[in-house]
Parts: structure tokens; C-alpha cells; sequence
């Protein structure tokens, strides 16, 4: 296990695990990770009303400009939020006004383009529950007043073997980004000693997400046994500094590492999906070697789709989020 290569090809913070015994030693080779190309902005066939309305006021940004952000980074997006069952934050009137989640289709996206997926849920009945496949579908959300998209940890083909992990570290009020950085780097290298590799993406609120992709396997209650002692094993290992559970007055000057989220049924925000915040912010994933000079988890913004997609397919985050590896059996 290690946590990173650096640019000479050293291994950092590496662990002796064990030996492999599903391979001879000989075809063991290391991963060379490729990024998919990031396609061009996809031909729309959904008609946007009200395009000049204005749901982000203090920065004047509009509908129309948040439907061509979610259609110009679909090619990023997609592979992250398509085939996934979502949950949506609608704000129909403008981010400032009132706001709801939803996860259930509730008949407004009867259409082609967003699909639902029967799931049983914990008292035996069946919900649908919403999901897109295509940049006409992140548009069609846009229409019907979507400014966030939040995603469950599995797919729709695996719905019970999650396809990754995600600890939200969200830092107490007053508590600065520093902190936030440093624990997502503790994290990293804890994960590491396990043997998961893990990737760093920036909340677009005030926190880090750290990501563990999964070769779905793993059903969920394993998976979310292991998140709960993972992230109960470092508040307890520094309790001035982390708390695994939610309770504010427990959170007083802490970080909390989120775990819940990796529980059927549960969501996390997906990479590039904009928030409803002040100035348009996006959840935007980096690498762990420039996580230490950024200053903020709303480094980027809407207004930086071109950005976003010349990162996307550099060198520095080629292969984020891409690992095939399960749960170590501890």
C-alpha cells in the first residue's frame, strides 16, 4: 500500500501488506491510469425557459448560464453522475429563495431524457428514484429548477454494491481551510495503510471530500460498517482534532468526518456539480500534491467550465478517481 507516487517514481508512505496470490509476481506490473478524453459540448435537444432569470443574485448569474455550464461539462460530469441514482436540490425562484431536496420522482420528470429506477426501500414499498445518462438529462434537471446533483454511492446495475466511499470532512464554524487540508491528507494516508488509495475533491461549501472508488463487491452493509470504524477510530485516536458523529455540541472546535454517507440510501455530491451557494461554487476534484497550495473548497466556479475541462483531462488528475480494489477484510 502506498499513498502516492512522486515524480521520480518513489513510493511515499508505503506499507508492507502482504503478498499477492492472485497473479504471478511477473505479470504484476504498475497502473498507468488514463483519463477518457473530455468530449466537446454535446448538440442540446432541451429548450430552457426562462433562461434570463436569475437564481445566483449576487454574482447576476442566470438559469440559461447554469443549463450551459452543466451542458459544456457533461463530458467531465457524466461518467460520475450517469446510471446513478440521484437526488436533486431544486431552487425553482433562485438559490436565495426556497430550496428543497428531492429523491423521489414525484411525476414533474415524466420524459426521455430522466429516467427512474424502482429501489425497494427499509419498509418493503418501492419508490422510483430519478437518474440521468446524458447531457440532456443534466439540462432537463436545469429546466425543472436543479442547481445541485447528489448522487448515491453504487449505480443503478450494482444498486446494493457501492462503487466507492466518501468521508465529507466539514469543519466546525471557525475553523480554517488549513485544518480541513491537513486532515484530508491524515486520512489519505490512514486509507493507504489499509491499502485503498484514495482522491481529494473540493466540497464547493467549506469542506473536503475523500473519495475511495470500489470495484463493486462489498454490499452495503459492509461498507458502511467499515466507514463507521474507520472514522470512529481517528476521532477516538484525536479527539481535540475529529468527531464521527453529527451531533453540533460534540463538533465544537472539531472537524467531522461524515461517514453516514456511505449507507444505502444516502447521497454525497458529485464531482463538478455546482452548489447553491454564494457565487456559483462547483465540487471540483484535485490531486493530492496541489491540494496544499489551494486556499479555499470553492476554488472554482461555474464561470470556470473551460477550466474545469482542460484540468480534467491534464496530467495532474489523470486517473482521478480510478482504483479497482475492495474493502480490506480487518
Amino acid at each position: 500500500a502506498f499513498a502516492e507516487t512522486t515524480p521520480d517514481g518513489v513510493l511515499r508512505h508505503s506499507s508492507f501488506i502482504g503478498l499477492r496470490e492472485d497473479k504471478p509476481a511477473r505479470e504484476v506490473v504498475a497502473e498507468t491510469p488514463v483519463q477518457p478524453e473530455a468530449a466537446e459540448t454535446p448538440e442540446i435537444h432541451i429548450k430552457v425557459s426562462s433562461r434570463d432569470r436569475v437564481i445566483f443574485p449576487e454574482s447576476n448569474i442566470t438559469k440559461g448560464d447554469l443549463a450551459d455550464y452543466y451542458a459544456k461539462v457533461a463530458g467531465i460530469m457524466l461518467p460520475w453522475a450517469a446510471n446513478r441514482p440521484i437526488s436533486l436540490v431544486r431552487c425553482p425562484q433562485g438559490r436565495a429563495k426556497q430550496c428543497f431536496f428531492q429523491k423521489h420522482d414525484a411525476g414533474s420528470f415524466k420524459g426521455e431524457h430522466v429516467h427512474t429506477v424502482p429501489i425497494t426501500e427499509k419498509d418493503g414499498s418501492s419508490e422510483e428514484y430519478l437518474y440521468i445518462d446524458d447531457a440532456d438529462g443534466l439540462v432537463a434537471c436545469v429546466q425543472m429548477g436543479t442547481i445541485e446533483f447528489h448522487g448515491w454511492g453504487s449505480s443503478v446495475a450494482t444498486l446494493e454494491q457501492p462503487d466507492r466511499m466518501v468521508f465529507d470532512l466539514d469543519p466546525d464554524e471557525g475553523l480554517g481551510f488549513d485544518l480541513v487540508k491537513k486532515a484530508a491528507v491524515e486520512l489519505k494516508e490512514h486509507l493507504a495503510e489499509l491499502g485503498l488509495v484514495s482522491f481529494a475533491m473540493l466540497s464547493g461549501g467549506k469542506g473536503v471530500h475523500v473519495v475511495v472508488p470500489l470495484t463493486p463487491q462489498a454490499e452495503w452493509p459492509a461498507v458502511k460498517d467499515f466507514a463507521d470504524r474507520f472514522a470512529r477510530a481517528l476521532g477516538e485516536a484525536a479527539p481535540d482534532r475529529f468527531v464521527a458523529t453529527m451531533s453540533k455540541a460534540k463538533r465544537k472546535g472539531r472537524i467531522f468526518i461524515d461517514w453516514l454517507r456511505n449507507q444505502r440510501g444516502a447521497t454525497a455530491v458529485l464531482p463538478y456539480v455546482a452548489r447553491a451557494r454564494a457565487g456559483a461554487p462547483v465540487a471540483a476534484p484535485v490531486s493530492w500534491s496541489e491540494l496544499g497550495g489551494i486556499d479555499t473548497a470553492a476554488q472554482w466556479s461555474i464561470r470556470d467550465a473551460d477550466e474545469l475541462i482542460a484540468r480534467a483531462a491534464s496530467r495532474e488528475l489523470a486517473g482521478w478517481g480510478i482504483a479497482d480494489q475492495v474493502l480490506p477484510d480487518l
